[in-house]
């Protein structure tokens, strides 16, 4: 992951993490929001809303990491410009079919569940159980999420 300013400030791989996983769900919940007004095909309905479903979930996420930031005493990232240094993840192609999308988000939601399955580890070492909890349930939901996108391929 890339280093935030606050992180490179302090020196804490937990707040290096917090800030990059949130630029990471931020980019992914534009990303789905983006899906969810764009998909068609003869799933729309489905897809639309399982991608509206996910990108509230996103929405919520995002405040949960922003606000874990402020309370550990540093200032949350909060502009497009910055969230493009930090994110690990690609925008999305302007023409993706349903399955594309699909797969898409699939990969990123596999992707931040690695980040958060890390992030538990950095935030135990450091004796942050508060962050290790919310990681734990940040990982839980990108497996749920990346389980329904992977049955969603299935034929």
């Amino acid at each position: 992951m890339k280093k935030s300013a606050s992180s490179a400030k302090n020196g804490s791989n937990v707040l290096d993490g917090l800030s990059c996983l949130l630029a990471d769900t931020y980019l992914l919940y534009l990303k789905t929001q983006n899906f969810h007004w764009n998909v068609s095909g003869p799933n729309f309905y489905s897809l639309h809303k399982m991608f509206e479903g996910q990108y509230e979930q996103l929405a919520e996420a995002a405040d949960v990491l922003a606000e874990r930031i402020r309370a550990i005493g540093e200032k949350a990232p909060g502009s497009f410009s910055e969230f493009l240094k930090m994110t690990s993840l690609e925008e999305a192609g302007d023409d993706l079919s349903a399955v594309g999308m699909i797969e898409t988000l699939l990969k990123d939601h596999e992707s931040l569940a690695d980040a958060a399955n890390r992030m538990i580890e950095a935030a135990q070492e450091e004796g942050d159980e508060v962050t290790a909890d919310i990681m734990i349930a940040r990982k839980t939901e990108h497996d749920k999420t990346a389980w329904m996108l992977r049955s969603s391929l299935e034929k």
